[in-house]
């Protein structure tokens, strides 16, 4: 596993003084700071609101400085460069936190953990995979998204779909009838490149398995294998075939969200917060929109769901770490904060006793597909180290920007990926 260093975190550093990324908040006694990712479409408000009910509850106030997503991948890294972390900051569980910890910037809350009984809250399945990072527990997991492929209804039902496609066979089928009816069967809003990831993965996973896929994200395979090549030779199959909206890399994800809500598109691959962005716009779900898991493709593969976990941590120099342990500890077990967040984000919570009936219809086979799936995997940029998901995102809007350079692509993103895990 890649081993960050005070070198590639003073990058970092160097990388943000020309970005304008968000500087340190300093609290007053008894105060915790916390910063956080969610912004805009992504549950400010509802955030804020959770929070909240922690400070009517404990009387300890909190003082935040959200960081926009994208801007905050490279601000974490930079305050922890500066030994500058707010006491409570969110993070994406797997590679990235795994990176920060090897820096020696969390705080194990092992203590905490056991004093609340989180063993008796967290799904046991999210807990073995998202919270602990050599040997020891660092992130209480806030919620948890599932990438499906979700769709337009009437489009679908007008295009003739009485029941999702399964295998390979009939999606590609589901794609050539729509597109025979002048409706772009894939919305892709990949401008800020993440968007494309769940393409890679699923097909990797779906074609390679999740032993595979694993070994590539941890640097024991190659981006020029055949297993990469045959993945990435169905996806250009599907954008030689025109199945994906035009100009993929000029959109966000929401813009690729709007074009299957309009019926400009039918269908697009996205995690479950999709839902919580629809609802907000007036779709019902099951009536408006529902979505289906990524297709079977080859037999005797594994059937892996993939999706990111959204995690709170405790900075290592934590001014106010009793507050911060307590803030996590309310977050995790108190089930109307879980539920509400959860309905917001169009998330799911780890906490098992949220009771599903909080769901809507969506969420609900959202969750039973994860419960069924045989193996749980974090999407791309959260699976790999930072620096070598730095490389796949860029090979990722490259290729669809010119599907024939695939095999150029590969090759130099093998050469690419294999010094950024020497760093």
């Amino acid at each position: 596993m890649f081993s960050i260093t005070r070198r590639s975190l003073m990058l970092a550093a160097l990388l943000a003084s020309a970005t304008g990324v968000a500087g340190p908040v300093f609290a007053d006694a008894g105060e915790v700071t916390i910063s956080h990712y969610f912004t805009g479409e992504l549950g400010l408000k509802a955030f804020n609101e959770q929070v909240g009910k922690f400070e009517q509850a404990t009387g300890i106030k909190m003082k935040e400085s959200p960081v926009g997503h994208e801007d905050f991948k490279t601000d974490i890294l930079v305050r922890a460069a500066g030994h500058s972390l707010p006491d409570v900051f969110s993070y994406w569980a797997g590679a990235r936190v795994d990176f920060i910890v090897k820096s020696d910037s969390l705080r194990p809350i092992d203590d905490m953990w056991a004093s609340a009984k989180l063993d008796s809250v967290v799904a046991k399945p999210i807990a073995d995979s998202a919270t602990i990072y050599d040997g020891k527990r660092f992130l209480v997991p806030f919620n948890y998204h599932y990438a499906g492929v979700f769709y337009n209804k009437k489009v679908l039902a007008d295009a003739g779909m009485t029941a999702p496609p399964a295998s390979w066979d009939e999606f590609i089928t589901l794609c050539k009838t729509l597109k025979e009816k002048g409706i772009a069967p894939i919305a892709l809003g990949s401008k800020n490149r993440w968007p494309a990831q769940f393409w890679f993965d699923y097909l990797l996973l779906r074609t390679a398995g999740p032993d595979y896929r694993a070994k590539l994200m941890a640097g024991e395979a190659s981006y020029d294998d055949p297993q990469v090549v045959a993945a990435m030779g169905l996806w250009k199959e599907m954008l030689d075939q025109g199945f994906f909206v035009e100009n993929a890399n000029a959109d966000d994800w929401t813009d690729a969200a709007d074009k299957v809500a309009r019926g400009d598109a039918a269908m697009t691959l996205m995690g479950t917060w999709i839902t919580g962005y629809w609802n907000g716009v007036g779709l019902v779900p099951g009536q408006d929109y529902d979505f289906f898991p990524f297709p079977k493709i080859r037999d005797g593969i594994p059937n892996a769901a993939v999706g990111p976990v959204d995690g709170l941590v405790i900075s290592a120099n934590a001014a106010n770490h009793e507050g911060a342990e307590k803030f996590l500890a309310f977050m995790m077990s108190n089930t109307d904060v879980q539920a509400k967040w959860a309905e917001a984000q169009g998330a799911l919570s780890a906490n098992v006793n949220v009771d599903p009936k909080t769901y809507n219809s969506v969420m609900q086979d959202a969750a039973k597909t994860v419960a069924a799936a045989e193996a749980f995997a974090f999407n791309y940029d959260l699976a790999t180290t930072p620096p070598v998901a730095e490389v796949g995102l860029s090979m990722f809007t490259r290729f669809i920007d010119d599907p024939s350079k695939l095999d150029e692509i590969l090759k130099a993103v093998a050469v690419d990926a294999k010094a950024a895990f020497k760093q």
